[in-house]
């Protein structure tokens, strides 16, 4: 593998020699960043299989071949181009920036639940590509069906303009169903199932609110749904639990610490109420006793901010999926509203201001957030 690097200003441009001779059919697209180090992925398609439905439909399932580039050695705050074909054409092409090794100013986007509804997703995208974030987040349920290789492949479609430049961070969410096509495409920090990642000043902690449960049995009614995941999963929750108070203790000189799941702590969905209290109680004060300022979540597909002992709690469901009716605000409950949105997070140096933002481009809420008194 060939890297070429010519230097102009502080842009740099290296071009990488794809060993194979396939085109690129997923990507390519840029995940897990740092200051000095980047991971590159695309996919290519080695096959196709054949599913014959009993009415005669048939369906053609590709089979990909993953790809994946870890670059190194990199400087700090610095844009790349980048050409992972290197054949000529713009197949290959795009650009990532590293994070900054000081503290300055950036942006990042979180959004959820952008399943289904396409139109709506690539909007979405669009009014985020304005943004130009450093990277996003999305809160779970990338897609429909995580084993439905069909819908991966209109996600990464939808997306392929904002994440050959943009690192593109997912958190698990019960329609990922544990699939391994999340994690053939994803390239991610630490186990891939729960996450940290710094960015200056602020960290940034993804965890994994489904576990093993891939599936929902159809006999569980919708308002027993919460305590059904609660009690296949406890285990899992408690090594994961240990682990997050070891992440925030190791990290509690971070001056903004932002915390996403799927599953809410504060529904306004009636039949989900009490599936919600069961995981803040799970969860108890460790987010209010380590300083947390901001924790996102999906899974609600509405926008919903509750604050709770200093902790903004805040639904971000809005990218795609078919909206839910907002019918049991809680005492908790600041605002709502049953509406397409995505926000914009402005990271400065003493605070940190959230642009909720609707599918139009207005701004409904604004939220500022100050930074952690540290030691």
């Amino acid at each position: 593998m060939k890297h070429l690097f010519t230097f102009v200003f502080l842009f740099s441009f290296f071009y990488i020699h794809a060993q194979e001779s396939n085109k690129i059919a997923i990507g390519p697209y840029v995940q897990q960043m740092s200051t000095k180090d980047a991971t590159l992925c695309w996919s290519t398609i080695e096959g196709e299989s054949l599913i014959f439905h009993p009415n005669g439909k048939t369906d053609t399932i590709r089979e990909y071949k993953q790809h994946e580039i870890h670059l190194a050695n990199l400087n700090p705050n610095t844009t790349y181009s980048y050409d992972v074909l290197n054949d000529g054409s713009d197949e290959g092409k795009g650009e990532l920036t590293t994070y900054p090794d000081k503290i300055i100013p950036f942006n990042f986007v979180a959004i959820g639940d952008s399943r289904s509804r396409h139109d709506v997703y690539a909007k979405i995208v669009s009014k985020i590509m304005d943004k130009n974030p450093r990277f996003v987040i999305n809160t779970g349920d990338l897609v429909a069906n995580g084993r439905s290789l069909s819908d991966w492949e209109v996600f990464f479609k939808i997306n392929h303009e904002l994440m050959k430049n943009t690192p593109y961070y997912p958190v698990l969410g019960n329609h990922e169903k544990d699939s391994p096509y999340y994690y053939n495409f994803f390239n991610l920090p630490n186990n891939e199932k729960y996450y940290y990642f710094n960015v200056g000043d602020a960290l940034f902690i993804v965890l994994d609110s489904e576990g093993l449960r891939t599936t929902m049995p159809p006999y569980v009614p919708e308002d027993k749904e919460g305590q059904f995941w609660y009690n296949t999963g406890v285990e899992y929750l408690k090594v994961q639990k240990e682990w997050l108070e070891d992440v925030l203790t190791l990290h509690q000189e971070a001056g903004f610490i932002f915390v996403f799941q799927h599953q809410p702590l504060y529904s306004v969905k009636k039949s989900r109420v009490a599936g919600s209290k069961l995981v803040r109680e799970f969860w108890g004060d460790i987010f209010a006793r380590h300083g947390v300022q901001v924790f996102l979540n999906g899974h609600d597909h509405h926008y919903h901010h509750a604050i709770d002992n200093g902790v903004h709690f805040i639904t971000a469901a809005g990218a795609g999926a078919p909206l839910y009716k907002v019918d049991a605000p809680q005492p908790e409950t600041v605002m709502f509203k049953e509406i397409e949105h995505f926000v914009d997070v402005e990271v400065n140096k003493d605070n940190a201001i959230l642009h909720v933002i609707d599918i139009d481009g207005n701004e409904f809420e604004t939220i500022e957030v100050k930074r952690r008194k540290t030691n």
